[in-house]
């Protein structure tokens, strides 16, 4: 029933360079979970303190959020301190999932397959460091601020003459920049709802942009963006691509849901995960809710089943109470 979820904040806009998204997912959550008759209440932390999300007492809130302050454990770590329960992953797999060089690592610890890849530092690496990056990983490559989602700060590299300018860009949102091996292929992305054992993948999404160029105003506001759900792959390697979403989905800690990025190389049909969202889009373009929908479920019960696996990491004792 609706007034099981008490009154619920919808948190959206943010400080993040992801904030004109973030306001997009956010209304979108939000008359969702009101069209199903629950109290939800929309709050940016952009223009409201703290205090006065404590303020609201809210029973439970949804996160929408997406990019640094929102989705990389630091408001997490905020709402564990109130014990307000959130949707999402928690304080270290959120965290761990906003940074993607670290989420490499960990998935590589577990054998999992992802591009090669090098990392630079934003303000000691010299002309010479960069012209040694392609020799080590091949061209073209990809150039990533680690820390950023949306595909903003992303440059793709096609000679050594391109690696100054693409660093550069990269450089200006991060303190260290990730090159990573560029694979040849089509592009998926696979949701994963649940937690732990309980975790499963929704259809596959391939993603078919213009030129291959899937950067943010093709992700968000072009119509020219082709999307294949489910996407056209034969059933073994279909349940080899969500299996592998789920096991990278659990290497990181993720909880509730999540999205994770593939290549699948061309040459040979290897599939390599990229990265991992724990907040992902909620737009009326986004990829999570379209997977929802092949799978059948409509948007407004996605929202509704997310907000359901509202959690804390961290359980209050029964005697506690907030004050």
């Amino acid at each position: 029933m609706a007034s099981d979820f008490g009154k619920v904040g919808v948190l959206f806009g943010g400080r993040s360079a992801e904030r004109e998204v973030s306001l997009m997912s956010g209304k979108g959550v939000l008359a969702a979970l009101r069209s199903k008759g629950i109290d939800a209440h929309g709050f940016d932390p952009a223009e409201r303190s703290i205090a006065e999300l404590a303020a609201q007492k809210f029973d439970r809130v949804f996160i929408a959020l997406h990019g640094r302050y929102g989705e990389d454990g630091t408001l997490q770590g905020v709402l564990e301190q109130l014990g307000l329960p959130y949707t999402g992953s928690g304080v270290m797999a959120s965290s761990i999932g906003m940074d993607k060089i670290m989420t490499k690592r960990i998935w590589l610890s577990h054998g999992l397959p992802t591009p090669r890849f090098a990392v630079l530092d934003a303000k000691e690496t010299t002309r010479e460091d960069l012209r040694k990056v392609p020799d080590e990983l091949g061209l073209p490559l990809m150039l990533k601020a680690p820390h950023e989602g949306s595909t903003i700060g992303i440059s793709k590299v096609i000679g050594y003459s391109d690696m100054q300018d693409g660093f550069d860009l990269c450089a200006k949102y991060d303190e260290v920049v990730l090159a990573e091996e560029f694979i040849t292929g089509r592009e998926l992305t696979v949701p994963v709802l649940g937690t732990g054992r309980n975790a499963r993948a929704l259809p596959i999404v391939e993603i078919r942009a213009p030129q291959g160029n899937y950067d943010y105003e093709h992700k968000y506001f072009s119509d020219d963006t082709q999307y294949l759900c489910p996407a056209p792959l034969d059933e073994e390697l279909t349940k080899r691509i969500q299996s592998l979403a789920v096991r990278a989905f659990n290497a990181v800690g993720s909880s509730g849901w999540a999205r994770v990025d593939f290549m699948l190389r061309a040459a040979d049909n290897e599939p390599f995960l990229l990265e991992i969202n724990t907040s992902p889009g909620m737009t009326g373009h986004s990829l999570v809710p379209m997977a929802a929908k092949a799978a059948g479920v409509s948007y407004e019960d996605l929202c509704v089943e997310i907000l359901r696996s509202a959690d804390l990491d961290l359980k209050p004792s029964q005697d506690w109470k907030p004050a």
